[in-house]
């Protein structure tokens, strides 16, 4: 291709324009589109996930949309070897592969590499949880120091699960999770990739998420999420966690008001493009920024980020 650069990374906080952004950069590295939002990657969530439809697919190929049954669970582990699989096929044929998505830990999978842990007996699963049960956030913060102290001190207050990991993949290898992590190696070698974030305005995203989650309810959330109710799934299950959906399978049940659910919907997505800014300013500080909501503008920033890596020019 005359430069080394052949994947582009298109990150950001969901309602930000990464769809049309990444139908864009598709066009202009003459690429494939390739999931990379753990929501996006089940079935029968389109609209709550805000999933390019078809006509909006510009006829540029989409990879890992749809792809995964909500009955199922989708690691960032199988997600890693699909993406894989995927880039290799796309660059395989010349093509560009343009990964998009809001996960975080999906980017960091390819980017750092995935940290070999061991499968958890179900016996250290329960001696887990019964440290919780009778001590609580205090008991496991206690253990997973004494386990793993580099890992602890990178854990915030608060984070059970985060924590109860530590303890369990501690207990069931014999080694701390933070040494594992230290010995991975980058899924992607860093010279293929070039790294962008969405980071706009957030008052401005904020509006626009109330705005798109309205369109949603309009153009069939609710018949999404009672689809989804009516085949009784865990709900401990991630597809079962999709931002909005909790809200409106609560209300097709009876359980609450509309109004409430619409209202509840639209916090927990502010809550969660909260949360991704907070992720990619701390993980990629050195990802070029795009930082407008409007479209033209965003395109043309993105443009001028993707000059010399990938065309080799000014």
């Amino acid at each position: 291709m005359g430069t080394s650069a052949d994947i582009l990374f298109l990150a950001g906080p969901t309602a930000s324009g990464k769809s049309a952004l990444s139908l864009h950069a598709a066009r202009a590295l003459d690429g494939e589109v390739i999931n990379a939002d753990s929501m996006q990657v089940y079935d029968g969530l389109g609209v709550i996930t805000a999933r390019p439809e078809l006509h909006e697919m510009g006829g540029i190929p989409h990879h890992l949309f749809g792809v995964i049954d909500p009955s199922e669970r989708c690691s960032v582990g199988q997600w890693a070897k699909l993406a894989l699989a995927a880039i290799k096929d796309v660059t395989g044929r010349g093509k560009r592969a343009v990964l998009v998505g809001g996960t975080g830990l999906y980017f960091k999978a390819l980017v750092d590499g995935l940290a070999p842990t061991p499968d958890i007996p179900q016996a250290v699963i329960a001696e887990v949880n019964a440290l919780y049960a009778g001590g609580g956030l205090d008991a496991l913060r206690e253990a997973a120091e004494t386990l793993d102290p580099v890992g602890a001190a990178r854990v915030e207050a608060g984070d059970r699960q985060r924590l109860m990991r530590l303890i369990a993949v501690a207990k069931a290898s014999g080694r701390p999770l933070s040494q594992i992590q230290s010995e991975t190696r980058p899924l992607i070698e860093p010279g293929r990739a070039v790294g962008v974030v969405i980071a706009p305005d957030r008052d401005g995203l904020y509006g626009r998420i109330e705005a798109r989650f309205d369109q949603m309810v309009s153009h069939g959330a609710l018949e999404e999420a009672r689809a989804i109710a009516e085949r009784r799934l865990d709900a401990d299950l991630p597809a079962m966690k999709a931002v909005g959906l909790p809200p409106l399978i609560a209300h097709v049940q009876g359980r609450l008001d509309l109004d409430d659910a619409i209202e509840l919907a639209k916090r927990d997505t502010r809550r969660y493009a909260k949360r991704q800014f907070t992720w990619f300013s701390n993980q990629h500080p050195d990802w070029a920024r795009v930082s407008s909501l409007d479209p033209v503008t965003a395109r043309a920033e993105l443009d001028h980020i993707l000059l010399k890596p990938f065309f080799g020019a000014a």
